[in-house]
């Protein structure tokens, strides 16, 4: 089993990376996704990054909960509280918001404000941290005939419509506006797939991206295929981090 397991890593060009962050502290904020993707890192490592819960600093991944889905500003404010409780004691840190935290009526740009406030104030109170950017998870948006009736009869648009172009909007401004810094893109993760095109929904004259089917079970969480592809993507660009 660890020769098929070491085998595996070092196929997936994986081995250097795990092993340079196994030495390294990582500090992971998030909720369901966020827990999707965890369990993709250990789908793919095998065991050999540490990974621990909780928020007590130790070497490789240290994840935890922080806020409340459909609370946005909770997760800032405990994202903070998470920070101070490690003493700062991490080399890499970051968290994600969650779909759910993202309505059809947020008010993008206070939430996006309010979001650099965070980590400008984190950035001079943890000088020696690279904190990392996340883009937000996005949903399958329902197409097709069935989704059309549904639409005509309850004269509604399916839930993630609306929902996933206000969390387009949000991840084009940290694209746009935090470019130079660490930006993991997950949402362009999500939505393309293996053969590298997109998965996209039309609304309104504009082509948006989705989450794409196969990647997930439920249209929003993902499944092993999807978080295993997230996993191995986001070992690589966080190893690779100056």
């Amino acid at each position: 089993m660890l020769l098929s397991a070491l085998l595996t890593l070092s196929a997936t060009g994986l081995a250097d990376d795990v092993q340079k962050l196994a030495s390294r502290r990582v500090f992971f904020g998030h909720q369901s996704v966020g827990a999707n993707i965890v369990d993709g890192v250990n789908d793919v490592t095998f065991g050999k990054l540490p990974v621990h819960e909780g928020r007590t600093p130790a070497p490789g991944l240290v994840h935890t909960l922080v806020g409340k889905n459909e609370s946005p500003q909770s997760k800032l404010a405990d994202f903070e509280a998470a920070l101070d409780a490690l003493g700062g004691q991490a080399d890499i840190a970051f968290f994600k918001f969650c779909y759910v935290d993202f309505e059809a009526n947020t008010d993008v740009e206070q939430l996006f404000t309010d979001y650099l406030a965070l980590h400008r104030r984190l950035a001079a109170k943890y000088p020696a941290i690279t904190f990392v950017h996340v883009t937000v998870p996005l949903t399958v948006v329902p197409q097709g005939p069935m989704a059309w009736l549904k639409k005509t009869l309850s004269k509604k648009e399916p839930w993630g419509t609306r929902e996933n172009e206000v969390r387009h909007r949000f991840n084009t401004l940290m694209r746009e506006r935090l470019a130079g810094q660490p930006l993991f893109d997950l949402a362009a993760l999500e939505s393309t797939r293996p053969d590298g095109t997109a998965a996209t929904w039309q609304r309104e004259g504009k082509t948006l991206p989705m989450l794409v089917a196969e990647y997930s079970g439920d249209g929003q969480h993902l499944n092993t295929v999807g978080r295993r592809r997230v996993a191995e993507a986001l070992l690589t660009f966080l190893a690779r981090l100056p």
